[in-house]
């Protein structure tokens, strides 16, 4: 799930499929996702670029957050090559496509963005707050 915040202050909430991969241009780790073009939330993250992720997993829950950077056609990031950029991406959130040529194409027609998240802080359910399902 990734949290931003809209131009009037109030949190924006949305489902996203993400993964950690090297940042392009520093080489630490990052959370990324792809944005389509011209959704609400990249335009909340461009208006302020700071995110929260929350992975889930059974009962237990981790939220990651952090400053943004942007990569894509309106964004553009020096040294990144934007196709291989969103092919990790994917691959990185557990994706596979068999044609990648064709994967490209979509990506470039829907002006879809790289969102790399920097993670500063990280937030859990405390240790000894895990629950077992009632059968």
């Amino acid at each position: 799930m990734l949290v931003t915040t809209r131009t009037d202050g109030r949190p924006s909430v949305c489902v996203v499929n993400a993964g950690v991969l090297p940042h392009p241009v520093t080489g630490l780790d990052t959370v990324a996702f792809v944005a389509r073009g011209g959704t609400a939330k990249l335009a909340n993250l461009r208006a302020n670029p700071y995110a929260t992720l929350v992975f889930r997993a059974g009962w237990e829950w981790v939220a990651v957050r952090g400053p943004v950077d942007l990569a894509g056609p309106d964004d553009p990031l020096p040294g990144v090559e934007l196709d291989r950029l969103l092919r990790d991406i994917y691959h990185a959130a557990g994706g596979d496509h068999p044609d990648l040529a064709e994967y490209d194409r979509v990506m470039a027609a829907e002006r879809r963005v790289a969102v790399l998240l920097h993670p500063h802080h990280f937030t859990t359910n405390p240790a000894g707050t895990e629950h077992q399902e009632t059968p």
